[in-house]
C-alpha cells in the first residue's frame, strides 16, 4: 500500500522529527511518502490563500488517489473506526493521500476532489500538530488491523 502525506507548509524541528518517527514506522506497512505545498502569501484574503494553496495541492494529486482530506466538518473516526475504513480503502489498491491544509484550512475545490474528510474532533490544533496527530492516528490503525499491541 502506498500512502502520501499532501501538506501545506514546512514543518518546525519538533514537528519534524515527530513527524519523521511517525514515517520511519509506517514504512513497516508500505511505501510511505510526504509532499509539502509552500503556503500561499500571508498578504491575500484566507479565501485567496487556500485557492493558491489548494491549486498547489490538486496539481500534485496522483492520479487514481484515493484522496483523505483533513477538515473540521468532516467525519471524526474513533481509532477503530479509522482501521476499519483503511482495511475497506486498501482494497481499492489506489494509491492513498492524506491532504492537511495549512493556517486557514483546505480550499473548497480540494475538499470537493476528496473522497472522504476526516476531522480531528472540534478543537482547533495548529496544522503542524494536526499533521502530527494524523501520521500516529494512521499508524495506529496499521497496528490496529495487524493485532499490535500499540494500541491499547
Amino acid at each position: 500500500m502506498t500512502t502520501l502525506f499532501l501538506a501545506v507548509g514546512k514543518l518546525r524541528p519538533a514537528f519534524r522529527e515527530a513527524c519523521d518517527q511517525y514515517v520511519a514506522r509506517l514504512r513497516r506497512y508500505g511505501e510511505v511518502g510526504e509532499v509539502e505545498v509552500r503556503e500561499g502569501p500571508s498578504a491575500q484574503s484566507p479565501v485567496e490563500h487556500r485557492r493558491v494553496e489548494g491549486r498547489k495541492i490538486l496539481e500534485r494529486l496522483p492520479d487514481r488517489a484515493l484522496v483523505v482530506a483533513l477538515d473540521r466538518a468532516g467525519t471524526a473516526w474513533s481509532s477503530e473506526a479509522l482501521a476499519k475504513a483503511l482495511s475497506q480503502w486498501r482494497e481499492t489498491s489506489r494509491p492513498m493521500v492524506l491532504v492537511i491544509g495549512g493556517s486557514t484550512g483546505l480550499d473548497d475545490a480540494v475538499l470537493a476532489r476528496a473522497d472522504h474528510r476526516w476531522s480531528l474532533g472540534p478543537m482547533t490544533l495548529p496544522h503542524e500538530l494536526a499533521r502530527v496527530v494524523a501520521m500516529e492516528q494512521w499508524y495506529r490503525a496499521h497496528t490496529i488491523l495487524r493485532g499490535e499491541k500499540y494500541h491499547k
